[in-house]
């Protein structure tokens, strides 16, 4: 006889509005709400699988995994659970593939992975796929979640900062495109380097975008924040987000951006 626990297997309680949804439904509305709305975090896998041309992705350094170099107590067997429990390897996940047959380089950060937070070999990652976009010509595109700097990796995962700010200032003056866009949240080291340095920047929508969070902030400053502070809204309105884009525009948008680049280019070079 089948439990209630088996059967609410088949459902998703929504952390906003508290509803439940058959997980169908969930995943036919690219994980938003269909009561309310509110965006849930996506896979990496997943959100490739909505923005790329089908079988062009090619993942590069798959196997990278960050070492523990400050021997900090349980991180390498928590490291280990999070690889099993999202068959990732690390919380970055990099490759090139097509967008309506524009070749692009591509990085995704994925929160199910130590809340994506940047040590060694995200920040490698990323730089590896900024410098070979550099090398093959190609607009970067980087999806970016993150709670920050992976503080199990103290200096090493802040000193990525630098490294990745400095790779995307050389693609920068190669002439490269970069279309940062960010999801909920992007916070700390990532967005303090490498996902606030795009030409474009794409921001879904509710995603909470900063260095600090709301309540670090109110208590440092004793003063209470604005409504909607640090959410992208707030944010495209103020004039540091260029667009927001809902989940089901993300394939469309990135062509459209992608068609008036690189055809501008190709009209200059004909020229």
């Amino acid at each position: 006889m089948k439990s209630f626990f088996d059967v609410s297997q088949n459902f998703v309680t929504c952390p906003s509005c508290r509803r439940r949804s058959l997980k169908s439904r969930w995943k036919e509305n690219l994980y938003i709400c269909p009561n309310c709305g509110k965006y849930r975090p996506i896979s990496a896998p997943f959100r490739l699988s909505l923005i790329l041309d089908e079988g062009s992705f090619h993942e590069m350094d798959r196997d990278m995994v960050s070492a523990d170099p400050l021997h900090f107590e349980g991180y390498a067997e928590k490291a280990q659970k999070q690889r099993e429990k999202t068959n990732l390897n690390e919380s970055a996940v990099i490759g090139t593939g097509k967008i309506g047959g524009f070749e692009v380089m591509t990085a995704v950060l994925d929160s199910r992975f130590f809340m994506g937070s940047m040590g060694v070999a995200v920040g490698e990652k990323v730089t590896r796929a900024v410098e070979y976009a550099t090398d093959h010509h190609l607009p970067l595109i980087i999806f970016s979640a993150s709670g920050g700097a992976r503080m199990q990796e103290g200096i090493y995962s802040l000193m990525q900062m630098a490294k990745t700010a400095a790779a995307v200032q050389r693609f920068s003056e190669a002439g490269g495109l970069y279309i940062s866009f960010l999801t909920h949240p992007t916070t700390g080291g990532v967005t303090a380097s490498f996902a606030t340095l795009g030409d474009i920047t794409l921001a879904e929508p509710g995603a909470l975008i900063g260095f600090a969070g709301p309540r670090v902030i109110e208590q440092t400053i004793g003063q209470k924040l604005p409504k909607g502070f640090q959410r992208a809204e707030y944010l495209q309105h103020h004039g540091f987000v260029d667009k927001i884009v809902e989940r089901k525009d993300m394939r469309r948008v990135l062509h459209q951006l992608l068609s008036l680049h690189l055809e501008k280019d190709k009209e200059g070079l004909e020229g």
